[in-house]
Parts: C-alpha cells; sequence; structure tokens
C-alpha cells in the first residue's frame, strides 16, 4: 500500500501531494485516528467542515445535545461538505466520529473539557473528552482541514483586565492557520477587548453579510464593528485563500450573525448576563467552568430563549460554514488546474533524510572479556531500532523539525514493529515492499559499551533508488537541508548531489561506516557536498579514494588525533562547507573556515575564501562515567541531529555543537539508540546556556 502511495505521490500536483502526505503523516500518530470518509475527502481535496465537541460533552444536556449533533452534521452534508466532529475517546483524537461514538461523547457523565493546555494530560491517561475551540483547531490543522464551524468563540471575560483570564481560543487563532466560523464571541464576555486581543494576535476578523457589525453571539449586535466584512460566501473563500497563500500562522475568524427570527434582545440578555456574573463571583466559580455555568443560568433565566438562539446560530453557522468550504475547495480546484495564477506551496520546507532502517539486535556482554571459541558468554539482548538515516531522521523529530524520510522497508513483522516505534516521525512515504526482508543489524558490545562486532543483513537498502528519490524532487530543492547516509546506493546519492549543484542545496553526507565512506568521492560528485561527518578511520577512507597521502597508522593519543584529522580534513575544504570529525569519547573536531572567531556552518562563508582562513576547533565531549554509558551506537547521529537543528535553528556554531554533545550524552544513556529523552526542551539553546563547558580549543590549518 505504502509502494502505491509513492508512486501517487510522484504523479500529483503540488497542492494535492502535500495535502496527502500531511493527512498520511497525521494518520500515522499514536494519538490520531481519522474516519475513512473524512480520510477519503482530505486525499482528493473535496470541502470538509471540522467541528467541535465540547457543545456536545459540556453545552447541552442529553439527549438534545445529541439531536443537535446529529442535525449540524446533516447540515453540512446537505451543503456539499463532509462533517468531521472532533473528539477524544480513550486517549485518541478523533477526527470525524460515527453514530456510536457520538452517542457515546453525548451520553457520557464524566468526560473532559480539553483545550490546547489539556491535550498531553488527557491523551496520556487513556481519557476521553469534548474539544473546544483551541483543541479543534489544533487537530483540524494537523488533519489539512481548513474551515472549522463552532457555535462562539471564547474571549476575554468581563474584568479580564484585572484577572488576566483570557480564552486559550484567542491564542490559538493567532498560531494555528484555521478559518474559524463563528457567531462572533459570547455576549457574557468583554468583546472590546476580545477585538483588541485577537488583533494583537495578528487575526483577520470578518462579519459576514450585509453587515459590518460584530455579532455577540446571542444577538446580531455588540455595539463593535468588525475590522472587515465579507458579504457572501465566495468572498469568504477568497479571504481564506489569500491568508492561506501568504503562509501566515494565524487564524481567520468568520463572524456569522445569529438570524434575525431567533435572535434574543439585546437587553434581556444583558440583564440575565449581570445576574449571572454575580451568582458566579458569589460561588467562586472561574476558569473553564465559568462559560458552562453561564450558558446554563442565563438560558434558565431568559426561560429558554438563548437556548432557542444558541440552536439556531449553531445550525446557522454550519450551513454558512459549508458552504464558505465548498466555495474555497472550487477556488482551490481552479487554481490547480490553472484557471487562477498558481499559488506557491506555501507549506513550510521539510529537510529530507535519505538513508537506512534497521531493526537493531544488541548483544551487551556482561564480563569485561569477550570469550570466543563458541563459549556463551552472560549478556543482555535488546531488540531497537536504527539505521543511520532513521536515526538522524528520528533525533530531528525530536527536536521539533520532522524532516521527510524516504527510506525502504520489507512488508513483514519487522516493519509492523518500526511503524509503530516511529509513530512520532514523519514515515508517510518509505516504501513498504513485498517479498523483500526488513534490513536487520546485530551488535556484540562490550561491558564497557564499546562496539566488538557486527553483523548486518541490508539488501533492501538498495531499493533506496534515483527512481523513487526522484519521485520527490520538488521537496528535495525546497528542502533548507538534505541529510544522506552510505546505506544509500551509489546513484541515488550521485542524484542527490547532481540537484545540489544545480539548485545549491546543503548537503550533509554521514559515512556510516568505513567500507560505505567513499561512495561520493568515487567521483566528482562529492564536491557539491556542504557537510560530512566521519570519524577517523572513514576520514581515512575518504582520502585512500582519493588518493591523498595516509598516515602509517592511525594515532591514539587526543595531540595526536586532532593533528591526524586536520590534515586528512584539510584537502576535503577545497569543497566542503565543513568537516565533522567525530571523535568518540573526545568529542568533535570541526574544520572548516573561520568567520568571526568561530568555525561557520553556513555554506556562504564558503563562498568567500578571501575573508575566511581555514581552522579546526576541538570541542571536548560531555563526561560520562563507564557504568553510565548503556549503548554507543546512536551517539554519533544524535551528535550530527543535534548539531543539524542547531544550525537550521539559525544559532551560533558554539551552541549547535553543544547541542549535539547533549543529544549524544543522552543517547549514551539509553538503550534505544536515540534517547527517547531528546526534545526540544533537553537540548536547546537555553540548556547550552545553562551548563558549564570545557572551552574549545582552536587550531589554524593555513
Amino acid at each position: 500500500m505504502i509502494t502505491k502511495i509513492t508512486c501517487r505521490l510522484g504523479k500529483c500536483v503540488s497542492t494535492v501531494a502535500c495535502r496527502t502526505t500531511q493527512v498520511r503523516r497525521f494518520l500515522h500518530g499514536a494519538y490520531f485516528r481519522i474516519q475513512p470518509s473524512v480520510q477519503e475527502a482530505l486525499m482528493e481535496g473535496r470541502p470538509v467542515v471540522a467541528l467541535e465537541s465540547t457543545i456536545i460533552t459540556h453545552g447541552m444536556a442529553y439527549p438534545q445535545n445529541l439531536s443537535m449533533a446529529r442535525e449540524v452534521e446533516k447540515i453540512v452534508t446537505t451543503n456539499g461538505a463532509v462533517p468531521a466532529t472532533i473528539g477524544i475517546l480513550r486517549g485518541q483524537i478523533h477526527v470525524g466520529l460515527t453514530d456510536e461514538e457520538l452517542q457515546f461523547l453525548a451520553s457520557s457523565k464524566n468526560v473532559v473539557k480539553v483545550s490546547r493546555r489539556d491535550l498531553p494530560y488527557v491523551l496520556s491517561q487513556g481519557l476521553s473528552g469534548g474539544t473546544t475551540v483551541s483543541g479543534t483547531m489544533i487537530a483540524a490543522h494537523k488533519a489539512g482541514i481548513c474551515v472549522f464551524v463552532t457555535g462562539g468563540i471564547g474571549g476575554v471575560h468581563r474584568g479580564g483586565e484585572n484577572t488576566l483570564d483570557v480564552s486559550a481560543d484567542l491564542t490559538e487563532l493567532g498560531r494555528t492557520p484555521v478559518a474559524v466560523v463563528s457567531a462572533g464571541v459570547k455576549s457574557i464576555l468583554d468583546i472590546g477587548r476580545t477585538l483588541e486581543y485577537l488583533e494583537t494576535q495578528g487575526v483577520c476578523v470578518a462579519a459576514f453579510g450585509e453587515s459590518r457589525e460584530f455579532p455577540a453571539f446571542f444577538s446580531r449586535q455588540s455595539g463593535f464593528k468588525a475590522p472587515y466584512h465579507v458579504q457572501d460566501e465566495e468572498e469568504a473563500a477568497k479571504l481564506i485563500a489569500s491568508a492561506m497563500g501568504l503562509g501566515l500562522s494565524s487564524g481567520v475568524l468568520i463572524a456569522v450573525p445569529c438570524p434575525q427570527e431567533r435572535a434574543a434582545s439585546g437587553q434581556v440578555i444583558e440583564e440575565a448576563i449581570q445576574q449571572a456574573l454575580g451568582e458566579a463571583r458569589s460561588k467562586g466559580i472561574t476558569g473553564k467552568e465559568l462559560t458552562p455555568f453561564m450558558l446554563q443560568k442565563i438560558n434558565e433565566l431568559t426561560n429558554g430563549k438563548s437556548l432557542d438562539s444558541n440552536l439556531a446560530l449553531i445550525k446557522n453557522n454550519a450551513r454558512v460554514g459549508s458552504c464558505i468550504a465548498v466555495a474555497l475547495s472550487k477556488l482551490q480546484k481552479a487554481t490547480r488546474n490553472g484557471n487562477l495564477p498558481r499559488q506557491e506551496d506555501t507549506t513550510p520546507p521539510q529537510p529530507v533524510v535519505i538513508g537506512g532502517i534497521n531493526v537493531d539486535f544488541i548483544a551487551k556482554a556482561q564480563n569485561p572479556v569477550i570469550l570466543g571459541g563458541g563459549q556463551t558468554n552472560a549478556g543482555r539482548v535488546r531488540r531497537t531500532f536504527g539505521g543511520v538515516g532513521r536515526n538522524l531522521a528520528d533525533c530531528l523529530s525530536r527536536l521539533g523539525l520532522t524532516p521527510l524520510f524516504l527510506s525502504a522497508v520489507g512488508k513483514d513483522e519487522h516493519s509492523e514493529s518500526i511503524l509503530h516505534y516511529c509513530q512520532h516521525m514523519d514515515m508517510s512515504t518509505i516504501l513498504q515492499l513485498e517479498r523483500q526482508s526488513t534490513a536487520t543489524y546485530c551488535a556484540v558490545i562490550t561491558s564497557a559499551g564499546e562496539l566488538s562486532v557486527g553483523l548486518g543483513d541490508m539488501d533492501i537498502h538498495q531499493q533506496i533508488t534515483e527512481q523513487y528519490v526522484s519521485q520527490f524532487k520538488e521537496k528535495l530543492c525546497r528542502a533548507p537541508l538534505i541529510c544522506i547516509d552510505g546505506n544509500v546506493p551509489l546513484s541515488t546519492i550521485q542524484y542527490v548531489c547532481q540537484l545540489a549543484r544545480e539548485h545549491q542545496l546543503a548537503v550533509c553526507y554521514e559515512p556510516t561506516d568505513e567500507n560505505k565512506a567513499s561512495k561520493p568521492f568515487l567521483s566528482d560528485s562529492w564536491k557539491a557536498l556542504t557537510y560530512i561527518s566521519p570519524n577517523l578511520q572513514e576520514l581515512r577512507a575518504i582520502n585512500r579514494t582519493l588518493g591523498n597521502p595516509l598516515p602509517a597508522e592511525l594515532p591514539s593519543r587526543l595531540e595526536d588525533v586532532i593533528q591526524t584529522a586536520m590534515a586528512l580534513a584539510r584537502p576535503l575544504l577545497a569543497h566542503l562547507c565543513c568537516v565533522v570529525v567525530t571523535l568518540g569519547a573526545h568529542g568533535v573536531l570541526l574544520c572548516g573556515k573561520s568567520l568571526g572567531g568561530s568555525i561557520s556552518l553556513r555554506p556562504a562563508a564558503h563562498e568567500q575564501p578571501a575573508a575566511a582562513s581555514l581552522c579546526a576547533t576541538h570541542y571536548p565531549a560531555i563526561h560520562i562515567s563507564r557504568e553510565e554509558i548503556v549503548n554507543v551506537s546512536g551517539a554519533g547521529d544524535s551528535l550530527l541531529a543535534g548539531l543539524l537543528a542547531g544550525m537550521l535553528a539559525k544559532h551560533d556554531t558554539d551552541t549547535c555543537v553543544r547541542m549535539g554533545l547533549l543529544a549524544a550524552s543522552l543517547s549514551l544513556r539509553s538503550y534505544e539508540p536515540i534517547s527517547p529523552a531528546i526534545s526540544a526542551a533537553t537540548v536547546s539553546w537555553q540548556q547550552v546556556q545553562g551548563k558549564t563547558w570545557p572551552e574549545a580549543k582552536v587550531w589554524k590549518m593555513d
């Protein structure tokens, strides 16, 4: 199936390919489930409307909430869109609910009201809940749904200038690019301050219909004007398309007034609000419990008129939102077919990693000496998931970069385990091949954590072909960085190097091992590389291939190791930006051009030889005792990924290298090649600044 998906991706236009990849990446997540009808609609570019579920779980009583949810979904379908009610069931976010799932949420008594802050806890505990506006926006955006219909959004509460009680809906609108169709904001809120806060968050707000009056949920009038005004669904669709085309990270709010015949009197509602607020204060009701209390109390005080208005505006919003989604879908389809000027693909470019996936069996000896002669040695055997490419993609994903990962696995029990373990990564484009075996690797490690012997069955890596990789040429050409490992066939490496030469792309080559290190150096392909990250043995193998002078033997004393590494790196720097020599327990040596006192990781510096001198900088490793070292197999990959993550975040060179050293130290302590403890919080600029580091030493190479 994945093989077919990959082939289709190469044939689709950019917008559809991006949407398909996004949906598949979403499906691979441990915390998400997408209903088949919604999945199919998204992949085909048909209009989909997201619907929240707190209105079901906390807004109305059963069974009225269930009948309302069913009716709203029917309105969406009748108007030509696919409904996707979003909720959380037993620790999993569902995008699109079956009727049984709707009934479960509507009738359950102990479900949680889930906003952005609540998601980690609710999912980790396996709980169920209704998603608020902010929670629904997050899930909708991850699924690739552009239009979301709700009743009314939260806002700044009355007295919020003193209590700082501001709904998470407003900040979510400021950072999640989804168009929200609502009846303005609830009239129980401070509408003026809410509009000011939305302006501060950069949210484009437009009233829908004939008037620019900003609606107040139950009432069509609030006394405030919306910043902008769209008269119909076509104008609204153009507004949303413009926001998407600009690649803004903020959302759009389309404020739809309640139907005239069902709008409640503003004066009646205001009097009920003041009475309900007083009662809430006397009972100490605050936070996320305040809005449900207020709505229920106002309904009682208005003899049900507010609930009638509530139901009417929700149904009206569903109709309007569906029409907007249909108009937006038509607009996007016309753009793709060339009837309108094409907009650029506005999804942020991803780094790309091309390389191997292995299932690793790591056997660590218990005693200091491993006995030969067929004897059984006491130890512990563990299964982990490795491969240089997978390790790099794993670590970059944990650091928040989520690279596009190109690799190949078989269709066997190992591949199922890999896909399950790697759910935090973008595995949407890997090949899964029939009658092929997923690569396996067996390593025997000494009690000190050093590799004694390794055996690999890795023929499937030959399927990472130029033909397969070329399907993603557009993404490769937009990538801020391409990483490729030595497991990849020579022809594929040469293809990537040719692309790099033609499009001035930054490419990092990880040699993998001494036997594979020289692949790019068998021709002039290597001159298109930007970075390489060999150890000393791999660096010697590269120079042997190029016919450069070699040392008689490799030294062990640190000073001699550094001098040898500099001598071997020197001829490569005529074309490479930087050679990152990994030195194991001795740390890392950076060789490259020095600008402003430190070696530059920016390819542009390589193009200014007159302004730079060749230097090498040695960064000692973070000290870890032998007892703490569990596995050395992923430390080098973690170091490189941490360094590259820092570079992509535009940190200075010292910070980049030390982020790499932090990541490596965590992986040394982990049974997994890439430590699950690695994250954007544990490997960051802040962590580097908060730690005392041994001084880096600099040598001139000129």
